[in-house]
């Protein structure tokens, strides 16, 4: 059994090591006609041109070299162009003159993709073997071992392990993934060489070459997959664990992958069928709804687009609502998010990390309702700007709030702080103190849902498994010590406590014929109603 461990963690840190450094593996040339083929605007063409003139045919021996030189003159570009801005030649917009941060980004990403040569071009399927290959397959004979063992859950050791307990194993995860995701939001020229490796796969799905979030989604997919498979032989007593890792796999790969690859590549609007508002905050943005309203293929009726913003309305303010009427956030959080998807599977060793303190649920209840709100009034203000063409109200702009909305709590909470984190604060961060949608279908769960989490308090033996690896952080023993059902606004439904509690004491339940007037006899008690009495 330890030899197979062994040789699956060596083979996994190979696969993670060719896949770090393919990131410094490229060599860089540029010239002329690339950067006329990038920078597509007329009046910016002859200036950046002409700036970057002593980079061309000069080889640079790394990306990060290349990447140095190419923004200092881009920079340099950028100044001289706002000077032209400034008094700009009759019929020319200003805007059409300036060179934005974002033009330099996307123009450095751009050119450093296109510029690369030497092994990653020539030996590519090899470095992608070496890489995810191995990686793959050393997480698989890691992991397939436990099926030699009696179905059930082991956690033997689990906060003596320096990978689960905040260690620094764990440390360096999670250093590790929060550098990832810094790179994928802020800075995707230095990962270039990463896309390159995809592009094939890229090519095959939707014909084009790979962006950083093409990368972003094969990691994705291919995480939940491995991981899933732990979850599956981990849970396979619990057909419940079973059916719901399945179904988050299937949604994830299908709907936010698979169908929106294969719609690009036939020209046809995009969007991720599962990904309901406000967790998708751009769905309302100008430029989405431009995209998908009126656009597509006329399927006689109506537009393909105007049919998929129907349905993004729809399962926002009608299926979300009733789904979690009927069977509480799991419906969604534990069987349909990807988010909630990566947080079960890659995320599920550190699910007993979750704080379970007082303060942290203090904390939890004012920072996701902040951010619900900061969503609403972001959104409003978003669709003001576009029906009137005005982006102030008051002291609001609407420009700035999508901004700050975007890097504050798309990219910095949502990613770097949502997974980055997941070995030091469990796997549900970003489920539990940020989402706007998990705090939307929370208030419904608490007030209006007919599910909940109903409890056997005569057979409670304060074992604490429930809480500990109730990645939520609800202190789910003191509820079943006093027969308490648990409606908590946080809860999503995973059943994870119920699935290690040893003597059946918690049931997942919506609003069942017998959910009030339950009874359980035990040693001569008869327990319903949250009242003991002798049995006669």
């Amino acid at each position: 059994m330890k030899v197979f461990r062994y040789l699956g963690i060596s083979l996994f840190l190979a696969g993670l090591a060719f896949f770090t450094a393919s990131m410094f593996m490229s060599k860089h040339e540029l010239n002329a006609e690339l950067v006329q083929k990038i920078v597509s605007k007329p009046a910016q063409t002859p200036i950046v041109v002409a700036t970057l003139a002593d980079m061309y045919g000069k080889e640079y021996s790394s990306n990060l070299a290349f990447i140095g030189d190419l923004r200092a003159h881009l920079f340099a570009a950028k100044n001289q162009l706002d000077e032209v801005a400034k008094t700009p030649p009759e019929g020319v917009s200003e805007w059409d003159i300036r060179l934005s941060d974002y033009d330099i980004d996307s123009h450095t990403f751009a050119l450093t993709k296109a510029t690369t040569k030497g092994l990653l071009r020539e030996q590519g399927g090899w470095l992608l073997f070496l890489s995810f290959g191995l990686a793959t397959l050393g997480a698989l004979i890691y992991i397939l071992p436990e099926l030699r063992h009696k179905a059930g859950i082991k956690n033997n050791g689990i906060f003596q392990n320096a990978a689960t307990n905040r260690g620094w194993i764990g440390i360096a995860v999670g250093t590790y993934l929060i550098a990832f995701y810094v790179f994928l939001y802020w800075y995707p020229y230095y990962i270039t060489s990463w896309t390159i490796l995809v592009d094939p796969l890229s090519r095959a799905l939707n014909g084009g070459d790979a962006s950083q979030w093409f990368l972003y989604g094969i990691l994705y997919c291919l995480a939940m997959i491995v991981m899933g498979i732990r979850m599956a032989i981990k849970y396979r007593h619990n057909r419940y664990q079973l059916v719901r890792t399945a179904s988050v796999v299937f949604f994830q790969l299908a709907f936010a992958f698979f169908i929106p690859e294969i719609l690009a590549s036939l020209n046809q609007p995009t969007m991720d069928l599962k990904s309901a508002w406000p967790l998708d905050y751009t769905f309302y943005y100008d430029y989405r709804i431009d995209k998908t309203v009126g656009q597509g293929a006329d399927l006689g009726f109506a537009k393909l687009g105007t049919l998929m913003f129907i349905w993004g309305v729809a399962l926002t303010f009608v299926i979300v609502p009733l789904f979690t009427y009927y069977y509480g956030k799991r419906w969604y959080c534990s069987w349909v998010c990807g988010c909630g998807g990566l947080a079960e599977t890659l995320g599920d060793p550190y699910r007993q990390l979750s704080d379970k303190s007082v303060k942290s649920w203090q904390i939890e209840r004012y920072l996701i309702n902040g951010v619900l709100v900061f969503a609403v009034v972001m959104t409003a203000m978003v669709l003001y700007t576009y029906m009137s063409g005005k982006s102030n109200i008051l002291f609001l702009d609407s420009y700035k709030l999508k901004s700050w909305y975007g890097f504050f709590v798309g990219a910095a909470f949502s990613g770097v702080v949502g997974t980055g984190f997941y070995p030091l604060m469990g796997n549900r961060t970003w489920c539990r103190f940020g989402c706007p949608l998990a705090a939307a279908m929370g208030i419904v769960q608490r007030f209006k849902s007919r599910f909940r989490i109903t409890t056997n308090g005569g057979q409670c033996i304060s074992c604490g498994n429930c809480s500990t690896y109730c990645e939520m952080g609800i202190d789910v023993r003191s509820y079943a010590q006093k027969g308490q059902d648990i409606v908590r606004a946080s809860c999503v439904g995973c059943g994870v406590c119920s699935a290690v509690c040893p003597r059946g004491v918690l049931r997942l339940e919506n609003a069942s014929e017998d959910i009030e007037h339950r009874a359980t006899t035990l040693r001569g008690l008869h327990i319903a109603d949250g009242k003991v009495s002798l049995i006669d």
